[in-house]
């Protein structure tokens, strides 16, 4: 009897056994399936945006060049040279066009008479000049002459370098009864596209340009130069557009794989997690039917299992020990990394500092040889005057080399109550020696005693620091330079600090806050990134305006009030 009763169980079991593995399949399929077009879908959206770069680029440099044939095409240079093609008017035209090709980046600009000759050249100090050269045979000339102006891409017969001739021809001034002045020459410009090639060259997507018959002209792989354009392959993706401006279209043609092999890791992973699955199903299969049987073995599954979990629960404590460690390693790091920057501060501030401390040390050196000629003579009254004086002095010595002190002093890290001004005071004094260096004149508002804002003492110090002495070297070289700070309280109170220096560029506003990247010669890139910080870790913000025209650069700190 339990033998037919397996035997009836076994169809059952198979057939549950087919259904599970038709089910996986078809999960596993359409997992490969949704991945994969997705993977396509964004690697085409990639592509198409790269395609309309360059395609973007390639329509700049043809404009641009366009221009500089049509320019030269009025010039009076070119067409007294045309009329009088004497030694020094051919001369004057040649170095002309040797700075125009300096200028606009073209690889040669040369001038044709009427009958196709070239009576000056850019490269007319080369070996290689096209000075009394005959391109009469070139379709850029003949077009020209017959209709204005032409484009033709071919390969240089001197040169042996192949580009885009723009050419654009030179006639008189018209005369109202007559119509069209006569042809006096042509104008040349020929473009090379190197820059363009190399550059499509570093990416993976092959690039080219084909012109109206199908031919390649541009290509990332100079082999397929002047070759009918490939045929795509099934595994590629084809983006494609029209050059606008020319008979043009500009391919981009990329590999499938990273598509194929996106949908594959995708199901692999999914066969993984369905054969784990799996795995588990069976073992709580199995489970069940050996409970009854065998509830030793069951025991020990248990004991096992619990000791699994007990690892997992050992190695869990021990990665968040870990964990806890290494934030804790993060912020000395952090902490370390701010008083890096606060100590090159004050490496920069030593010497306004030793200024501050020279002149009173002076002071007291005089009077006390004033002194000593005053007990010779018994001037007693004096001397005491004297002593007065230099204890003031030493008073503020030691005013000065606490402030120092305090603000080389790592912070503690108590957020609390901080008055402004006094804040305000320590980075005056510390930046006040190169500020009289430069002149450098200072719009400072009467901050109220009482005006306090939630912050800690050094790191505020230490983020005025940072924005006045940003400010004073944006300064240098500047006519009447100024840093103008303003006070707006409020909640947040919000600090600015202004310079009327040459401002801050589009791109280096865009980095502003960016660690290590700096336009000082001898600067660590973190001073603003610090100060960013640590305005964040009590509760402000650091931020700058954008840029504007003939302004200088403006930086505003929020700070939460502590009222």
């Amino acid at each position: 009897m339990p033998q037919q009763a397996e035997s009836r169980r076994f169809p059952s079991r198979a057939l549950w056994l087919l259904g599970v593995l038709a089910l996986a399949a078809l999960v596993l399929a359409g997992t490969f399936d949704l991945t994969r077009r997705a993977a396509l879908a964004e690697l085409r959206q990639s592509q198409e945006t790269e395609m309309r770069a360059r395609v973007q680029a390639l329509e700049s440099v043809l404009l641009r060049q366009r221009a500089v044939a049509t320019v030269l095409a009025d010039d009076a240079v070119m067409l007294q040279a045309l009329r009088d093609p004497s030694a020094l008017n051919r001369e004057r035209v040649s170095l002309k066009l040797d700075r125009l090709r300096n200028q606009t980046d073209s690889a040669v600009i040369y001038l044709l008479d009427s009958q196709g000759v070239a009576i000056a050249a850019s490269n007319w100090d080369e070996a290689t000049s096209f000075i009394g050269e005959n391109y009469s045979f070139r379709d850029y000339f003949s077009e020209a002459l017959l209709k204005g102006e032409a484009t033709q891409f071919a390969m240089g017969t001197v040169s042996y370098r192949p580009g885009l001739y723009l050419s654009h021809d030179l006639r008189e001034t018209p005369v109202l009864a007559e119509g069209q002045g006569a042809a006096l020459g042509v104008i040349v410009v020929k473009v090379e596209f190197d820059p363009l090639e190399r550059n499509w060259r570093s990416a993976h997507a092959r690039t080219e340009v084909q012109d109206a018959l199908g031919q390649v002209i541009l290509s990332s792989d100079p082999a397929l130069r002047f070759q009918p354009a490939p045929v795509p392959g099934a595994a590629e993706i084809v983006t494609e557009a029209a050059v606008p401006g020319t008979d043009w279209v500009l391919r981009v043609s990329g590999s499938t794989r990273p598509a194929l092999v996106a949908g594959l890791m995708a199901t692999g992973t999914a066969g993984f997690g369905l054969t784990l699955l799996g795995i588990g199903a069976g073992f709580a299969l199995r489970a069940r039917r050996r409970a009854a049987r065998k509830a030793e073995a069951e025991r020990r599954y248990r004991i096992d299992l619990q000791r699994a979990v007990d690892d997992r629960t050992r190695a869990l404590s021990d990665e968040m020990r870990e964990r806890r460690a290494l934030e804790k390693r993060l912020d000395r790091l952090r902490a370390e990394m701010v008083q890096a920057n606060k100590l090159a501060a004050l490496g920069q501030i030593t010497a306004g500092v030793a200024h501050e401390v020279n002149q009173p040390l002076a002071t007291i050196r005089l009077l006390a040889e004033n002194g000593e000629a005053l007990l010779a003579a018994g001037e007693t009254p004096d001397v005491a005057g004297n002593l007065g004086n230099i204890r003031r002095m030493a008073d503020r010595i030691a005013r000065i080399t606490d402030q120092l002190r305090g603000f080389a002093r790592k912070a503690n890290g108590q957020v609390g109550p901080v008055a402004l001004r006094e804040a305000f005071e320590v980075a005056l004094l510390l930046t006040a020696a190169p500020r009289e260096a430069q002149g450098i004149a200072l719009d400072m508002p009467d901050i109220p005693p009482d005006l306090r804002v939630r912050a800690e003492t050094v790191a505020l110090e230490q983020i005025l620091v940072n924005l006045l002495q940003n400010a004073q070297e944006a300064l240098a070289g500047t006519p009447d330079p100024r840093i103008t700070v303003s006070i707006q309280p409020g909640a947040p109170l919000r600090i600015t600090v202004s310079d009327n220096g040459p401002g801050l560029t589009t791109e280096m506003y865009e980095q502003l806050f960016t660690p290590f990247l700096t336009s000082k010669p001898r600067g660590m890139g973190l001073g603003l990134v610090i100060s960013q910080d640590l305005a964040r870790s009590f509760g402000g913000n650091l931020h700058a305006l954008p840029p504007q025209p003939r302004q200088g650069a403006t930086f505003i700190l929020e700070l939460p009030s502590a009222e």
